[in-house]
């Protein structure tokens, strides 16, 4: 049995970029990071643009201006302006080669075909120039950024439809138990219903991991071994819930090893999820977590999270701790050091109450896991604690 931190440790050591290329439309793209600088195909603004509604106007010495014509957004002719002349214009309409600057139209005073400003004014102003985002061929954006939801409406202000991206994890979850029944479906007395893989696929989700395929496996040694070499040879990262124990019918270990994963780690010395098992295959990683649902999502959130990070080649391993003060007192039973679950605001923590790894009710409260070390048995009002702030 191995610490924590040796357990991380291990984890680091042991996570592998993808680093592979795939093709994905921009609108879809949200999450991935660039695999290649994006050049621009135009300059944007594509041409010189008006950045309010005003006058677009032919400088001269007098305040006054002939008013000739009007260019509104979407409009394609170029009026001609002579000096005191002026157009009226709209914001992000282009501005016509001939016009010099644009005034804000409440600096004008309107008077049928003749308007006069208030004040001189500079060169070129309240004009967006040609390229002043980016020019045709300068690097939009660079390998490696991570596309949000700017970065998206960015490129396709460009023109751009389809990016080449870092190609994220194909996951496989694995639940094994003859008494899971899927939610739905009748109760019947000895069974209880499934949430494990939906609970996993949830926090891969919000996570923005999508390729994930969901397998179910008897308590079956053969088809244990079945199930298990498929996910092994068709995914980047597999999860096992529950079988990974010492009981008569826990056949995970003995299928990974008849499958010759290597074995990196099993067992942590924490509470839950003491029975965590850590190996690979070839570039294949694989959890075997807890089957008590509170302990496999602790287990995700504390060890999966850093082999997800690592496996997209991001700088940010693992999830934020910080220092709180808690707001009650706790009593910490056993030895081993714990994951409890907490509500985190402001610099200070409550842990809840319902710690068992069984249960979920507290978890779907929490929005922090509070670190109890091993050589800490009574938390008091007050103590400062670290926690681990857990994705929104």
């Amino acid at each position: 049995m191995i610490s924590i931190s040796e357990a991380i440790s291990i984890v680091k050591l042991n996570g592998k970029p993808l680093l592979q290329p795939t093709i994905k439309k921009v609108e879809k793209a949200g999450g991935y990071q660039l695999f290649e600088d994006i050049l621009s195909p135009i300059n944007m603004p594509p041409f010189r643009q008006s950045a309010m509604d005003g006058y677009a106007l032919n400088l001269h010495d007098s305040l006054s201006y002939e008013l000739i014509g009007k260019v509104k957004a979407g409009d394609g002719h170029q009026p001609e302006l002579k000096k005191g002349e002026a157009i009226r214009i709209f914001t992000g309409a282009p501005v016509p080669n001939s016009a010099n600057a644009v005034m804000m139209q409440e600096k004008v005073i309107v008077n049928d075909n003749a308007i006069t400003i208030e004040q001189q004014i500079p060169l070129q102003h309240n004009i967006r120039p040609l390229g002043e985002q980016v020019k045709t061929g300068d690097i939009a954006l660079k390998k490696g950024t991570k596309l949000t939801p700017a970065a998206i409406g960015y490129l396709i202000s460009l023109g751009i439809t389809e990016v080449s991206v870092f190609r994220k994890p194909i996951i496989a979850i694995v639940t094994t138990g003859n008494e899971l029944v899927e939610a739905g479906k009748d109760l019947t007395y000895g069974k209880i219903y499934e949430s494990n893989s939906k609970m996993l696929l949830s926090a891969l989700y919000n996570l923005k991991y999508y390729d994930v395929t969901l397998y179910k496996v008897e308590d079956d040694y053969n088809k244990t071994v079945e199930t298990l070499n498929i996910a092994i040879n068709d995914n980047d990262l597999v999860l096992i819930t529950g079988g990974i124990s010492v009981g008569d019918y826990d056949f995970v270990g003995k299928a990974l090893k008849e499958l010759q994963v290597e074995e990196l780690f099993y067992k942590v010395k924490q509470k839950p999820g003491k029975p965590l098992f850590y190996g690979k295959k070839v570039d294949t990683q694989i959890f075997a977590l807890p089957g008590n649902p509170a302990a496999a999502l602790s287990c995700f959130y504390v060890y999966v999270y850093i082999a997800l990070q690592q496996l997209m080649n991001r700088n940010i391993t693992e999830l934020p701790r910080v220092k709180a003060e808690t707001i009650n007192s706790f009593q910490k039973k056993g030895d081993r050091p714990q994951f409890l679950k907490g509500i985190y605001k402001d610099g200070q923590v409550e842990i809840l109450d319902g710690q068992n790894s069984s249960m979920l009710q507290t978890f779907a409260l929490s929005n922090t896991l509070v670190f109890a070390p091993e050589d800490v048995n009574t938390i008091e009002t007050g103590d400062t604690i670290e926690v681990i702030l857990l994705p929104n």
